[in-house]
């Protein structure tokens, strides 16, 4: 049987899927590197695994949400990534829901 925090982890693992994106979205107004999302979001603690963020990053690509593009003018080549317009709709959409979401939730289990 699974004890508290086990289930605790889950529960959060499950939670941080789905708000990711948005957060991940939200960074990316300016041409951004993969390296320097990680940095910003552990600094405002939130903790990303590379072998979890660098498949997000290409599923969003591929869904239209981000482009991106290879910087080779520096010694070692970055990807760099950027919001494309429809991912700014998306974001904006999703920001919406995930406020009215959030303050339902918190409205709910303040009671």
């Amino acid at each position: 049987m699974l004890n508290y925090d086990d289930i605790v982890s889950n529960l959060m693992q499950e939670l941080r899927r789905g708000t990711l994106i948005i957060v991940v979205l939200s960074q990316y107004k300016k041409e951004e590197g993969r390296y320097n999302l990680i940095t910003k979001l552990k600094e405002n603690g939130i903790t990303v695994e590379t072998n979890t963020l660098y498949p997000l990053l290409r599923r969003l690509e591929n869904q239209g949400l981000l482009k991106s593009e290879w910087n080779t003018k520096e010694d070692k080549p970055r990807k760099y990534y950027l919001i494309t317009e429809y991912g700014k709709e998306v974001l904006k959409k999703s920001i919406n829901h995930w406020k009215e979401f959030s303050y339902s939730v918190n409205k709910i289990i303040d009671e």
